[in-house]
């Protein structure tokens, strides 16, 4: 249940001090975050980490 505490913190901080501008920041860090674990263990993951 914590997890969604500190979600629903995350997006009520995001109201109250109108910084919408730090969801794009975070979706796009997640989506980079789960591609990194997703390819970990395929063939593609040598051709992943070179963009970074």
């Amino acid at each position: 249940m914590s997890k969604f505490n500190i979600i629903s913190e995350y997006f009520e901080f995001l109201r109250l001090n109108k910084k919408w501008w730090l969801m794009p920041v975070v979706a796009i860090l997640l989506l980079l975050g789960l591609l990194i674990v997703l390819t970990q263990g395929s063939a593609l993951a040598p051709f992943i980490y070179t963009l970074f």
